[in-house]
């Protein structure tokens, strides 16, 4: 049986979010991200563009380049709460779905034009998201996922592309190689250097060239190039990691204020783990200087996700590494080797007052939120949160770090 796969994009998500919260900022350029110098820009209005705006480039430079601009500060639940109804609507109506981000997923549609024309289902499900949420949506649809996401980017903004079966190859042809999912700014450097400027040269190219110039990678942009794809929609992926790292807007070399914050994002990342009902066993600590130059550190411990246990853990890598004593640009920690699993005493350590205390404190997150109950050391970090459950099988909202 062919295949048929619907890509969803959510338009500019962010600028639209913030557009339905305030009307007057329609047709307005507007900055999604850190607001802060060393802020990124995680969103862009099409109104930016046309200055050489985009996603992921310094605020500062977005701002030089757009003065006009407005800039406003990301708001991850609010975002989170838009994706959530959304989702709702194509859980209505797709049996299998796949949501790769916060605004985009993937649909296998095959089989249903037994039953309805796949092209007439996916653009009434699009009116309803429209109708229902107010956000601008655009869709993709072909034979496999690269196809149907290449569609919706040619489709964009607001609108939606079939590419029929057997049409894929004509389709991509015309198109830049930088179209091609997977061709980053390096690789197009690399191909553009080649003679390289549209993705017909890469079909009439054997594959073998490909290989031979980017190795593994140039065989799967060449297959993609030609429209083959095999990748299945996934509708759930398992988190092997969770972690948070904190840029500051001024270098720092106060080593209490760095503990307090290491102190604060374990906390929170032990009780996310809880709340995942997940155990680590494996953790680490980055650090960025003032001149750029990073460095982790990571320990294998014994399964855990008790702050009590970890926090000192943290503690103890952070002073092995932080030995440079320069200015810290940015500090991290992840914790990874996850597993399924719910704290188990330490029969030696650990007494009933302290289990029962995990609980009081995990039952009042649940209902007032993650910084309802802090400890004293780490209630300098106030940003350090999260409003959604890291292990629901969704991927995580991607902002600008923010900012202390």
């Amino acid at each position: 049986m062919s295949k048929t796969i619907l890509h969803i994009d959510l338009d500019t998500f962010y600028v639209s979010v913030e557009r339905l919260n305030n009307r007057e900022l329609q047709n307005k350029p507007l900055l999604v991200g850190g607001t802060g110098d060393r802020g990124v820009v995680a969103a862009c209005s099409y109104e930016t563009r046309g200055y050489g705006v985009h996603s992921g480039m310094p605020m500062k430079m977005a701002r030089e380049l757009c003065p006009e601009a407005f800039v406003i500060r990301g708001n991850a639940g609010e975002y989170s709460k838009h994706s959530d109804v959304v989702t709702e609507i194509i859980k209505e109506y797709v049996p299998v779905f796949e949501k790769s981000s916060i605004d985009e997923f993937y649909a296998d549609l095959s089989g249903m034009d037994r039953f309805f024309g796949c092209y007439q289902y996916a653009s009434e499900m699009r009116k309803k998201i429209i109708r229902e949420t107010g956000l601008p949506i655009s869709f993709g649809l072909s034979a496999n996922k690269v196809v149907s996401k290449v569609a919706t980017n040619e489709a964009k903004p607001n609108n939606q592309l079939k590419i029929d079966e057997g049409l894929e190859k004509p389709f991509l042809a015309p198109l830049s190689i930088k179209k091609i999912p997977m061709v980053g700014d390096k690789t197009y450097q690399t191909l553009r250097n080649l003679g390289l400027r549209q993705v017909r040269t890469v079909q009439e190219m054997p594959m073998e060239v490909m290989q031979r110039v980017l190795g593994a990678n140039g065989g799967v942009i060449w297959k993609r190039a030609n429209g083959i794809d095999n990748t299945p929609v996934i509708p759930f992926c398992e988190r092997k990691s969770i972690s948070t790292e904190r840029t500051f807007d001024k270098d720092t070399i106060d080593v209490n204020r760095l503990r307090g914050i290491l102190i604060a994002m374990t906390e929170n990342l032990a009780y996310q783990l809880r709340r995942g009902e997940k155990l680590t066993a494996c953790i680490s600590v980055k650090i960025r200087y003032s001149d750029f130059n990073t460095y982790s550190k990571q320990m294998r411990i014994p399964y855990t996700s008790a702050d009590h246990i970890l926090i000192p853990k943290i503690l103890d890598l952070f002073k092995t590494l932080y030995n440079r004593r320069l200015l810290v640009r940015l500090i991290g920690i992840r914790f990874s080797h996850l597993v399924s699993g719910n704290y188990q005493i330490n029969l030696f350590d650990d007494t009933e007052e302290i289990l029962s205390l995990y609980n009081a404190m995990d039952n009042i997150r649940k209902r007032y939120g993650d910084k309802s109950v802090l400890r004293a050391s780490g209630m300098g970090a106030k940003t350090i949160g999260r409003m959604h459950n890291p292990f629901n099988g969704l991927p995580p909202v991607v902002l600008a770090h923010r900012k202390f």
